[in-house]
């Protein structure tokens, strides 16, 4: 790495830490919380249901609304979809089509001056987006200081600590339908928006309940021209968001909130987002490689999807912890860099599912001590993916899965999860540490 390990792991807690778990939500009690809860949007499956989003806006009384989108998505035949479903609805319709692969504070702020002004002029009464994470964390932002703007004009009001200040939203925003063409992010169904911010060279973002889309949209056929290289990050993403999720620590290892409102939006593992997480890494495992490997593979593109979402009901809840707090000062850091298949990109970039894959070995390496039986549930999914036999490899096997003791079993699990990551990376050619960024 041309980063020194330090700054890395300092950049990485702060993330983490200020990500995750604002330390401003809590009272100063020594007590733990007892009590967990599910918060996600309302979830629409199937192919065409693009074609139904005019109408759930004409439903929801809207007559003005604003879609975001990018440059490349503005192109595809899901935008005409879209286009259409708002046009037969007679809906008055504004695009903002100049969203940021990975956005930045610049980006970000770029799309809040155009709505508020749009909003100003016309009465917004309703917000779509159409694309990926990118997309849909930009209308997330641009929906709430359209409707919230700071009262001291300051943009890192409702930043997470510790590059903002972390102030709650105050209230309701304008209904947001999101619609995803990447099956990865899970943003359809979470209240956090993320962004590069230039000033600090860091990773941070936005996290509350009220930024969730009131839909998402989970429309196979807007994935059917997702190039190879994006459906591979994208699927690496949807990984990390089920492992980290139910790796995380418990909820009730967490400080007890002084109000339910105060509650944090990741709250640790628990049962509800347990349920998410593990069904989530299943149909990763066993439908990402397809999914990259022949993009004509309906079934495979449409599970993702399904993953990617239900991946999303479980870190949304849950939270993630240090492959996505790693991988922070990993994208913020990039230089010159620019992937395969991502050739017409305007600027350096590392797609986030490979900034989050790439320190994941290292990470549950280091976790597996603290959670060994999940971590080790996780390896024999994917082992059980891989050699579609449903048990670990004799590899993995002979060290001492079976058979040894627990204190054996605890030291390395982490090890065991690792090495079916890096199995996972071989097989869809992902570049292995981080000197190649």
């Amino acid at each position: 790495s041309s980063y020194p390990p330090n700054r890395i792991m300092r950049r990485a807690l702060n993330a983490t830490r200020s990500s995750i778990v604002p330390a401003r939500s809590f009272t100063s009690s020594t007590g733990k919380d007892t009590i967990c809860e599910l918060a996600a949007s309302n979830i629409r499956y199937g192919p065409g249901a693009t074609s139904e989003v005019g109408d759930d806006l004409r439903e929801m009384g809207a007559r003005s609304v604003v879609v975001f989108t990018d440059p490349n998505v503005a192109k595809l035949p899901c935008m005409t979809v879209l286009m259409d479903s708002l046009s037969r609805n007679n809906l008055d319709v504004h695009v903002y089509d100049e969203v940021r692969v990975e956005p930045s504070d610049v980006s970000f702020r770029h799309a809040i001056d155009y709505m508020s002004r749009l909003h100003e002029s016309v009465g917004l009464d309703g917000v779509v987006a159409l694309g990926g994470g990118s997309t849909i964390d930009t209308a997330k932002a641009a929906n709430l200081y359209t409707c919230h703007p700071p009262s001291s004009g300051d943009f890192y009001q409702y930043v997470n600590p510790v590059v903002g200040k972390g102030d709650p939203v105050p209230g309701p925003l304008l209904d947001l339908i999101a619609i995803p063409t990447t099956a990865g992010t899970g943003s359809e169904t979470t209240g956090v928006a993320i962004f590069d911010d230039i000033p600090s060279r860091s990773k941070t973002g936005i996290a509350h309940r009220r930024l969730k889309p009131t839909i998402g949209i989970v429309d196979p056929d807007n994935t059917a021209t997702l190039p190879m290289e994006v459906a591979k990050y994208s699927g690496l993403d949807v990984l990390c968001h089920a492992i980290e999720s139910y790796t995380a620590l418990p909820y009730t290892e967490r400080p007890k909130p002084q109000s339910p409102l105060h509650r944090p939006a990741y709250q640790g593992s628990n049962p509800i987002s347990d349920v998410w997480s593990l069904h989530a890494l299943r149909t990763a495992a066993k439908y990402l490689p397809r999914a990259v490997n022949d993009p004509d593979d309906e079934e495979a593109r449409s599970n993702m999807l399904l993953a990617a979402a239900s991946a999303g009901v479980g870190f949304g809840n849950a939270g993630v912890h240090l492959c996505h707090g790693m991988s922070y000062p990993v994208a913020s850091q990039v230089k010159s860099y620019v992937p395969p298949g991502y050739e017409g990109a305007d600027h350096a970039l590392i797609p986030h599912g490979h900034s989050v894959i790439v320190n994941a070995p290292a990470v549950f390496r280091f976790t597996g001590r603290a959670a060994p039986e999940r971590h080790l549930e996780c390896a024999r999914i994917l082992a059980a993916a891989r050699n579609d036999t449903g048990e670990l490899t004799r590899s993995t096997t002979a060290r001492g899965v079976v058979g040894s003791s627990m204190s054996r079993v605890s030291e390395d699990a982490g090890q065991y999860l690792a090495d079916e990551i890096l199995h996972v990376m071989d097989a869809l050619n992902v570049p292995v540490g981080l000197r190649a960024l």
